[in-house]
């Protein structure tokens, strides 16, 4: 495994400028192999002009060629083989069967994306026929469906290396859409950010690919800055912090020219627990719970950061069982000492609030960003109080509120900000009872899902990953799944075009053989 640590902006390795830096393994403190240097204001030049050269040759490639395409980088990435895995759990502690299968994932979701492409309704195309003779005028023969918007920007994820990164679901939708990408290397993983880079663009040149397809590019806040504030660069796909994907949609609204920033941020996803729900299932809704909140120790944005009940008979046998199996549970390795600071700076503070107690604490971690989980407990008057309690606390920490009555937790429902999920746990009569909890949550997340807990995000057509702000900074798309692909497109009208200028898409004899809108009619396979 030969690491360059040099940028790479399109089929070439670029030197970068003096300052350097490298990878920490989160276990045991020790930096690891190959210095990388961050990118210069000239690599980030060159990479968006090659960028913005290569949108204008990729935008016209055939949905089956950009199929192949992703196709190819599945099996670069696959090629790899165990260099990948030994080079990503160095980097980030995650255990190696995590790793596999995100990798399996990441091939898994570029495979689906091709399967995507050829099926070809994705377009969306639409055709409303002329009429000549309509009175007092006529009607033009007008057609439409999505084109590519341009050049896209990804910042990589610290907490998915690969499935969230370089070759994550935001360069694998952009790409799929027909979008050149730039990915900004998270600092925590760059050997593994190289490694899939470079699978990249060999996938790129097998399939005959415009230089400038891809690049990547390694470097801290102003070098992301400096890329969002490309002209080139025409929308940015996000996952990290509420403070990092603010400060990136203020200063692309700031540019002469605004872009769409799809931010994937944080959410507490809260998780709410009916009477009839406590009293059928107590013992395995505790131990999800538990399992949920520490999973790949509490860092997945879909990691259950409240629990709500109200109080009944059965109530505080629940939370006693609940804090048993949260005992029981171990701390572990966070990705970095930064998320590990701010989750031990943030769990501190909790504790130090009036009102709201230590439920359980699990077994600590003696990792060198290893930590300890924390489960808090307190009421609705003190999580109205605590702003904080209601904010993402990123690591093995949950908050238990108890409401009193049933007026008291739809008023907590009502008072939620946007989350990605939203669960409710209760029997057929429960969920009947409480359908108002249901309609309120509609309106909170992007996600609703009944009696299962939301960490695992399976990669399909109907998936919404996304949700109201503050969870991201553009509810109506998601960032997982097919639907993704719809951040980095835009619908283009077509009229009085003749038959030989139309996109082959929108041609009277279909001859791609996709299902598209006729007269306001769904149609498969028709010519019009």
């Amino acid at each position: 495994m030969n690491l360059t640590g040099k940028q790479i902006i399109g089929n070439d390795f670029a030197g970068g400028g003096a300052n350097s830096f490298q990878a920490i393994n989160p276990k045991s403190g020790e930096e690891l192999a190959t210095a990388f240097f961050e990118a210069t204001a000239t690599d980030v030049e060159h990479a968006a002009g090659k960028a913005e050269h290569a949108f204008q040759i990729y935008r016209g490639k055939s949905s089956e060629e950009r199929a192949v395409f992703l196709e190819a980088i599945a099996a670069e990435i696959e090629h790899l083989g165990n260099d990948l895995i030994v080079r990503c759990v160095s980097e980030t502690g995650l255990p190696v069967g995590r790793i596999e299968g995100e990798r399996g994932r990441t091939t898994g979701q570029l495979l689906l994306f091709a399967q995507f492409l050829r099926e070809g309704s994705w377009v969306q195309a639409t055709i409303d026929t002329a009429l000549p003779d309509r009175k007092p005028l006529p009607k033009p023969d007008i057609r439409s469906m999505q084109k590519a918007v341009g050049p896209v920007l990804v910042f990589g994820a610290s907490n998915f290396p690969l499935a969230f990164s370089v070759a994550g679901g935001d360069t694998v939708s952009a790409l799929a859409a027909g979008c050149p990408v730039i990915v900004k290397a998270h600092p925590a993983h760059p050997g593994t950010c190289e490694l899939i880079a470079t699978a990249i663009i060999n996938a790129a040149k097998r399939t005959n690919m415009p230089d400038g397809v891809f690049s990547m590019l390694h470097g801290g806040i102003e070098i992301g800055t400096s890329l969002v504030m490309r002209p080139e660069i025409k929308a940015i796909g996000f996952t990290g912090s509420n403070k990092g994907g603010k400060a990136i949609f203020d200063a692309a609204a700031s540019r002469p020219e605004p872009i769409l920033v799809y931010a994937e941020m944080g959410s507490v996803n809260p998780v709410f627990v009916l009477p009839g729900g406590i009293k059928k299932t107590a013992d395995s809704i505790a131990q999800g719970f538990s399992n949920s909140v520490n999973l790949g120790v509490g860092q997945f944005c879909t990691n259950p950061g409240m629990l709500l009940l109200q109080r009944s008979a059965e109530s505080n046998s629940f939370l006693n069982q609940v804090a048993i199996e949260f005992a029981a549970s171990a701390g572990g390795t966070m990705l970095t000492p930064g998320i590990q600071s701010a989750y031990t700076n943030s769990t501190m503070n909790t504790k130090l609030l009036t009102g709201v107690s230590l439920l359980a604490e699990g077994r600590s971690s003696e990792d060198f960003t290893g930590v300890t989980p924390a489960l808090f407990y307190t009421n609705a008057e003190n999580l109205h109080k605590y702003e904080s309690l209601s904010e993402e606390n990123f690591g093995p920490s949950s908050v238990v509120v108890q409401a009193e009555e049933k007026k008291d937790l739809l008023n907590i429902a009502s008072k939620l900000s946007g989350h990605l999920t939203a669960t409710v746990f209760g029997t057929p009569e429960d969920l009947e009872e409480y359908k108002e909890l249901l309609y309120i949550l509609e309106q909170k997340a992007g996600r609703l899902i009944i009696n299962a807990f939301p960490t695992g995000v399976e990669v399909t057509h109907a998936m919404v990953h996304g949700g109201p702000f503050p969870a991201t900074t553009n509810a109506a798309s998601t960032s997982v799944g097919t639907n993704a692909i719809y951040r980095f497109t835009r619908p283009v009208a077509y009229q009085g075009f003749s038959e030989a200028l139309l996109p082959a898409e929108l041609k009277d004899s279909n001859p791609l053989n996709i299902t598209r809108k006729i007269n306001g009619k769904y149609l498969c396979n028709t010519s019009v």
